[in-house]
């Protein structure tokens, strides 16, 4: 940067400190958050409700983790799949997530049809929006492809419920192309990778489809399959106050357009705040396991969770990823789930020392961090997502992509939702803490 920007910069300090004793003074809640760090209630929804704690006598306490669909908890539909032979149960939980109810046969088959239907890109799409605008960064690729889609819409501005529930779909089915597509580009730009372009099979579940088209040969095991719905059933959304989903409602608030909404909570998502935390685990627990190796007991992984916790390892933020969560304490039904499941995988993989280390890790990381902080805390989702993205080979790169097709129908859902019933451009306030000053003329004006 021009260093007489950086001087203009370091001169206008003064003018824009903002202590922080005034958020107290005026009652702001900072980062939209109470005292006790839980969240502002901004809204309300009937999509998914997100239970970490209760409150008794004004106090926060801890209990165990709940996510609900619709009042349906997640546990439910995972095992309703199989209690049902249900093969996969992202498209039930798409349904139910959209229309508030569980599908019957003919209904969930009619609805995966419609999205079957909608999976292939529109003509030269691929080509022109994908093929020769390779990024350095799925997430920044994804919006522009998104944003793409808009030309080739025949009514991109139609707002009503009705159409944006049409372009959502259309947007749902075609991201799992999109980010296999955009995947491959880059590595053969930017790796020299050979290119390999699969199109999309109308028979497969959309979990099956990321394999088939992701990998050279396509294949994938039923295992794998399954264990990639599970990963995207439990992304598919986390109630109304996450920031992609926030970020879809504020900006389809003021009336604009459904690819604008997506684009932008694809922005929000890509922050290791909030989409990328799964990345941060698994570069944290490959730099542990090269420390103290796989067969670590109990008081070396302890050892090392003192020296993250105290900034003296891995990148000196004293935290260690994937433990702990904003609303969730005691646990998290997420993780729960990912937890039971993986074992299966990790013995098709013949991962099953990993698996037991991260099983052990998390174990020994809750007693450190009950010690040093005097808190209950949880592994959260991200702890083992990455883990079960490695164990399937798939890249870095799509960790957080994969996040974006899962949690597209959630931002679907709510953006029609707050059509629906509030229709209000979002638009809270906030209080000017600076001093007035008087206009000085130029030619008065200190140096």
């Amino acid at each position: 940067m021009n260093q007489k920007i950086i001087e203009f910069y370091q001169k206008g300090l003064s003018y824009n400190q903002i202590p922080n004793e005034y958020f107290k003074q005026y009652d702001v809640k900072k980062g939209l958050r109470n005292e006790d760090g839980t969240g502002v209630c901004v809204g309300l929804t009937k999509i998914a409700d997100v239970v970490g704690y209760k409150r008794e006598d004004q106090k926060k306490i801890a209990i165990e983790g709940k996510l609900y669909y619709r009042g349906i908890e997640v546990h439910d539909l995972i095992y309703g799949r199989y209690q049902n032979n249900h093969a996969y149960a992202y498209e039930e939980t798409c349904f139910l997530l959209l229309f508030g109810y569980l599908p019957t046969k003919q209904e969930l088959a009619a609805f995966s049809e419609v999205l079957q239907q909608e999976y292939e890109l529109p003509d030269q799409f691929l080509e022109t929006a994908i093929l020769q605008l390779p990024s350095k960064n799925l997430m920044n690729q994804l919006q522009q492809a998104v944003l793409s889609l808009y030309d080739f819409d025949d009514l991109p501005d139609a707002t009503d419920v009705n159409n944006t529930l049409r372009q959502g779909l259309s947007i749902m089915a075609k991201l799992p192309s999109m980010l296999c597509y955009a995947y491959h580009s880059m590595a053969h730009h930017f790796e020299k990778a050979s290119l390999h372009i699969h199109y999309p099979q109308k028979h497969y579940s959309m979990a099956e489809n990321i394999l088939h088209m992701l990998r050279s040969d396509s294949q994938f095991t039923k295992r794998e399959a399954l264990m990639l719905d599970l990963m995207l059933v439990l992304h598919a959304d986390h109630g109304g106050g996450n920031n992609s989903t926030f970020t879809n409602v504020v900006i389809s608030s003021t009336g604009t357009d459904i690819y604008s909404t997506v684009a932008g909570s694809i922005g929000s998502l890509k922050g290791p705040r909030h989409g990328g935390a799964n990345l941060q685990v698994c570069n944290m627990m490959k730099e542990v396991i090269e420390e103290i190796g796989l067969a670590a007991d109990e008081n070396a992984m302890k050892e090392i969770q003192r020296k993250l916790l105290n900034k003296e390892r891995y990148d000196h933020s004293g935290l260690i990823y994937g433990m702990g969560h904003a609303i969730y304490t005691l646990s998290d039904p997420r993780a729960e789930l990912l937890r039971e499941h993986l074992y299966e995988l990790a013995l098709e993989k013949h991962e099953e020392q990993r698996f037991d280390f991260y099983r052990r890790f998390e174990k020994c990381a809750k007693e450190v961090i009950s010690e040093v902080k005097g808190i209950p805390v949880s592994a959260n989702v991200d702890f083992y997502s990455g883990l079960v993205y490695e164990m399937m080979n798939i890249p870095q790169d799509l960790f957080t992509p994969l996040f974006v097709c899962a949690r597209m129908v959630g931002w679907l859902a709510h953006n029609i939702e707050n059509k629906l019933y509030d229709g209000r451009i979002m638009r809270p306030a906030t209080k000017y803490v600076g001093e007035l000053q008087e206009y000085i003329n130029i030619e008065e004006r200190l140096k």
